[in-house]
């Protein structure tokens, strides 16, 4: 293969390449949409190597943050047709309705004919949805469509590049109706989301408790990945936690491991984004847990918890954004709190935050690779620090 970078992308590098001979480890795609679609990058890729390069990508960050010895776990896989939530473009070119994916590097959408790494459940709504979306008014010339797949069914975010009118409201409550969708919200480009039909609370549960997301919330990627980082998060916190034990947990969004937490030790969660706040504190109150978890709305890159309120805690849980914990994670580090169990998104940003903990003297106990994004460079991880 003769390789040729062509411009420079986040931690790497995009590029050409031309086939000189094919691998050995080379594999026939799973979808017809592939090379063409920006959605699946490493399908080309027999399933061990891959899975090799990608376990190889959180060692690397983890020893460019000065850490030799990792106890590495064996990744833990989603499967094919499992991902629960789809971010849909779309595009109307006169008579033309594209629905589906952006083509890699390009504003072009790629229009979905089948998919490999959603949802079955989820899948089956592009080609309904494609076309109660060609007699919408409010669809000029383009939109995006995210949905979550919920408890009580799919829920849809709908944005559009014109007011819905009342013959739109009409035409998408038949679609819930017809497809068993439990809530459809709209907004006119990126404004802030508005009821446009709601026949059933929107329901997700986090360990067992019920809570109602915010229109295209943030969820883990699938079911599967979700449980495996619930289960790697509580396997890293202390053996001994006693009865006024608290635990921090930040970027805690509407409570993917608040609820767990919660049944080890008392939480105070925060949360920067205020509609998944109120959906986290909505779900505590019905559960009559406010005795038990603590919610607070607080923009954590603007105003981080200092390192004197963090070390009252027996550990810290963090699930950062891409980007990190950037202006926090400093401040952990100074804390001198014994444990800090780190969920990252992003092995680059994981390396530079953890160095600033190896540097305060965090000893490095696990590390478990979640693999929800198949056939993609991205890798998620659970990685445990005690000092």
């Amino acid at each position: 293969m003769h390789a040729q970078p062509t411009a420079r992308r986040g931690e790497g590098w995009a590029g050409t390449a031309d086939i000189l001979a094919p691998s050995l480890e080379r594999a026939a795609p799973a979808c017809p949409h592939f090379v063409a679609c920006g959605g699946c990058a490493l399908q080309h890729w027999q399933d061990g190597a891959y899975s090799a390069w990608k376990a190889g990508l959180l060692e690397a960050a983890l020893r460019r943050a000065g850490y030799a010895d990792i106890a590495m776990a064996a990744p833990a896989r989603t499967p094919a047709r499992a991902r629960r939530r789809m971010d849909l473009a779309i595009r109307r070119h006169g008579s033309v309705l594209s629905v589906g994916l952006h083509a890699g590097r390009s504003a072009d959408v790629i229009d979905l004919r089948d998919c490999v790494v959603l949802h079955p459940l989820l899948f089956a709504l592009v080609d309904p949805l494609r076309q109660v979306l060609r007699g919408l008014s409010a669809l000029q010339r383009e939109g995006s469509a995210v949905a979550n797949l919920l408890e009580s069914g799919a829920d849809l975010l709908l944005r559009t590049d014109a007011d819905l009118t009342a013959a739109d409201r009409t035409r998408l409550a038949e679609f819930a109706r017809t497809h068993g969708l439990p809530r459809i919200s709209w907004a006119r480009r990126n404004a802030a989301p508005e009821t446009a039909c709601l026949l059933r609370p929107a329901v997700v549960n986090f360990s067992g408790t019920p809570v109602s997301p915010p229109p295209g919330a943030f969820l883990q990627a699938s079911r599967e990945g979700e449980d495996a980082i619930v289960a790697a998060t509580l396997a890293g916190l202390p053996d001994k936690l006693g009865a006024k034990a608290r635990i921090a947990e930040l970027y805690a969004g509407c409570g993917t491991l608040t609820f767990a937490l919660a049944q080890r030790a008392r939480v105070a969660a925060f949360e920067g984004d205020a509609p998944a706040a109120r959906a986290l504190q909505a779900g505590v109150n019905a559960a009559a847990l406010a005795g038990r978890i603590d919610v607070q709305h607080r923009d954590l890159a603007r105003q981080p918890l200092p390192a004197k309120e963090l070390a009252g805690f027996a550990a810290v849980v963090l699930d950062p954004p891409h980007a990190g914990a950037v202006g926090q994670i400093g401040q952990i580090a100074a804390s001198g709190v014994k444990r800090v169990i780190y969920v990252s998104c992003n092995p680059a940003a994981l390396a530079r935050d953890a160095t600033l903990l190896r540097q305060a003297g965090y000893r490095l106990l696990s590390v478990a690779p979640v693999d929800q994004f198949l056939w993609s460079a991205r890798l998620e991880s659970v990685t445990v620090f005690a000092r």
